[in-house]
């Protein structure tokens, strides 16, 4: 039976869902940031867990590496593609690319709730963690396709590029997201250092 404390319940498990300002509820996160201003992608709490957690290095450490076994893997990709040469070479990299994107999806869970005291779909990372789905979902897709048989090389190659295609869109976001936050972070402290003054 729904009673009025579960859906009462329901309503705060939504609060931090990146809808509240086109809900008419404002959000608590940065309570005081003027109308207008941009906002820094973390609270100083938020900023402080994340500059103390060495979940921060992990990903650091991970996300250029993913990047570079990407690059080998795509080459081996589009060369089988162009020349029918060289599949388990292209199998194994995609392998390789997928196990480090398990990786860093698992450890960014653990980086999220550490930092955002959710384990996913914080609002500060809200549509790039979706589109993390997606790239997941893309990749798997790839495995269970290899490890069932269905389809010939060509095929599976095909899957994992748009596998990868997708999880080039993903990295653009998170990279963007980050610019973009370490720019309204110096205009922040700029922000305050002049009303201190």
């Amino acid at each position: 039976m729904l009673t009025a404390d579960r859906f009462t319940g329901i309503f705060k498990a939504l609060d931090a869902s990146p809808w509240n300002a086109a809900t008419g509820r404002a959000s608590k996160r940065h309570a005081g940031v003027k109308r207008g201003a941009a906002m820094p992608l973390y609270t100083p709490d938020e900023r402080r867990r994340r500059d103390s957690t060495p979940w921060t290095m992990v990903q650091g450490i991970l996300a250029p590496v993913q990047f570079l076994v990407f690059l080998v893997s795509l080459g081996l990709v589009l060369n089988y593609l162009a020349t029918g040469e060289g599949y388990v070479a292209a199998t194994a990299s995609i392998i390789a690319k997928t196990a480090i994107l398990y990786l860093i999806m698992v450890t960014g869970c653990i980086w999220e709730k550490v930092v955002f005291d959710r384990w996913l779909f914080a609002p500060a990372f809200f549509w790039e963690d979706v589109f993390s789905m997606l790239v997941l979902a893309l990749h798997t897709a790839y495995l269970v396709v290899l490890l069932l048989g269905i389809g010939d090389g060509r095929g599976q190659m095909m899957l994992a590029l748009a596998a990868y295609a997708a999880y080039v869109v993903n990295a653009a976001q998170f990279v963007l997201k980050l610019r973009a936050a370490r720019r309204a972070e110096t205009s922040w402290r700029g922000g305050d250092a002049g009303q201190m003054t």
